[in-house]
């Protein structure tokens, strides 16, 4: 290293001389100069310790995104983004070179060439142009599903409630429609009977679900719930020279609905979480996922749903996922989670007002102590593309802070034309897979038959040839049972359906789904049938 260094930025540098693979962040910079010499890294085996990008509107958060994303790309592992300004999509271009882009490059020790990663572009319910992304409403599951609907907790508890139900009946819900007809049966004379066994489901709550069922649909969030369903097992791809795919998911047509959108992506995380195997600490993450406005998601937030938001986090880095929270403050997460976010790059904060005096002491707190940095002053100094880093070491320790200027991304910063976003789009294998809604019989379909049958037409169920002759013992031995006990078994248009012997002998030998509960994660969501 140059002797005109100072001893300090050797030290520092010191700290982030790693052996193995890692991604190139930038140069440390000191008293306004960056020194090429003292490259700042973190290395690709701690990524899964999860990171935390945090700074003021205008500071360069989306660009650390990018270089993060890009080079994470080039080293095989696969990236999330959500793209909330629409700026993100670029990522598939080559840059474009330039003066600025070049004295960047030259005073970090970039060797900058343009480059773009492979990508796919999703929209939530093809509400955009990307390729829609749905999720049904028995994988959403009633946690986060309370958290889209604004519900209290007590509210929160009758819908869980409302998918025991559904689960245990066999009535699928994959749309808002199967939902509200869930809702609205077992708040009538017949369905309050199917409930005295496992609790109620007061008029007023199910008057509130409704409610905000029907404005969550006049507000076109219906269209991401549905078939078919994201298999989010897409997200992990790898493009034929061996590069990550950068998925890319675009958020402006849905920024007026930002509690849908944060839930949404922690729905895409639970159902990571329970689909992928345990494989400890690998030598690069399976997935890193950059998590935007994560404010969003803890904001009114239950406490159940923080629970299951920090156990999440906890347990995902044993299967190989890697979160980087994206958000203004660390103030904006909880400190369970915060304490569990090794990687840390933090641009610039204002401080105009007391309360960004607090926040800002508050940030101070969350890092390392700086024999060389007065992080009150350097964190209001900073300008655009410069950060306050600090990560996990390769033996799991945190480096010394380091302010940083960061290097400039190989790709385009900014959006891609729209002609070669939709040519993308179009040209994808998954487009055709995504595109069309689906709409199969489910609860809505299911509920409206049972309404039009007579109640005392039998309901007709096939019965594998191996279990007639049990069927007509079965059937013989209730002939002769009490009346009274028979009709008290057959209370209700449902209680006669799960009475009926065929249907019984059918759910046996057929493994039939009807009558056993779907088994739920942390968050309530379902676990994916293959």
């Amino acid at each position: 290293m140059s002797a005109a260094v100072p001893s300090a930025v050797r030290e520092i540098a010191d700290g982030y001389a790693f052996t193995g693979p890692a991604l190139d962040l930038g140069a440390v910079l000191l008293d306004g100069t960056a020194y090429a010499g003292a490259p700042v890294r973190v290395p690709l085996g701690v990524l899964n310790r999860h990171g935390l990008v945090a700074g003021a509107t205008g500071t360069g958060k989306t660009k650390t995104l990018q270089l993060i994303a890009e080079q994470l790309s080039a080293q095989g592992v696969p990236v999330f983004l959500a793209d909330i300004k629409g700026d993100v999509s670029g990522v598939a271009a080559p840059g474009e070179p330039g003066g600025r882009t070049a004295a960047r490059a030259a005073e970090v020790g970039q060797d900058w060439q343009a480059r773009g990663c492979p990508a796919e572009f999703y929209a939530l319910g093809g509400q955009g142009s990307g390729i829609p992304l749905r999720a049904t409403v028995t994988s959403f599951g009633p946690l986060l599903l309370a958290k889209v609907l604004d519900l209290n907790e007590t509210q929160e508890s009758s819908l869980g409630l409302v998918f025991h139900y559904a689960d245990r009946q066999g009535l699928e819900l994959y749309d808002l429609k199967d939902l509200t007809a869930v809702i609205t049966f077992l708040t009538s004379p017949e369905g309050k009977a199917e409930l005295k066994g496992i609790g109620g489901l007061s008029a007023a709550t199910a008057g509130v679900i409704l409610r905000s069922l029907t404005l969550l649909e006049n507000e076109g969030a219906g269209a991401f719930f549905g078939e078919p369903e994201f298999d989010t097992a897409e997200l992990l791809r790898r493009a034929e020279d061996g590069r990550g795919v950068v998925s890319v998911l675009e958020l402006p047509a849905v920024q007026d609905r930002p509690r849908l959108f944060s839930t949404f992506l922690m729905w895409l995380l639970a159902d990571l979480y329970q689909e992928l195997p345990e494989v400890g600490d690998l030598d690069r993450p399976k997935l890193v996922f950059f998590f935007d406005e994560a404010h969003l998601l803890f904001k009114g937030a239950s406490k159940a749903f923080l629970e299951a938001i920090t156990q999440t986090v906890r347990l995902i880095r044993s299967k190989g996922v890697g979160i980087f929270f994206v958000t203004q403050t660390p103030k904006d997460v909880p400190g369970d989670v915060l304490a569990q976010l090794g990687n840390r790059v933090q641009h610039a904060l204002r401080a105009f007002t007391p309360d960004d005096a607090k926040a800002l002491k508050a940030t101070v707190s969350t890092f390392p102590k700086s024999p060389v940095y007065d992080l009150g002053e350097v964190l209001t100094s900073l300008g655009t593309g410069e950060a306050v880093v600090t990560v996990l070491s390769e033996k799991g320790a945190p480096t010394p802070v380091a302010a940083t200027r960061l290097r400039a991304p190989q790709s385009l910063m900014g959006p891609l034309d729209p002609a070669v976003l939709r040519a993308a789009v179009d040209g994808s294998a998954l487009t055709g897979k995504y595109r069309d809604a689906v709409d199969r019989e489910s609860a809505y379909e299911k509920l409206a038959a049972r309404a039009a049958r007579p109640e005392a037409e039998p309901v007709p169920v096939p019965v594998p040839a191996e279990d007639r002759e049990p069927q007509a013992r079965r059937e013989s031995e209730e002939r002769r049972e009490p009346e009274g006990r028979r009709e008290k078994e057959g209370a209700g248009l449902l209680g006669s359906l799960l009475a009926n012997p065929a249907l019984k002998s059918f759910a046996r030998s057929a493994g039939t789904q009807l009558g056993r509960e779907i088994s739920r994660s942390l968050f309530g969501t379902s676990r994916r049938r293959r």
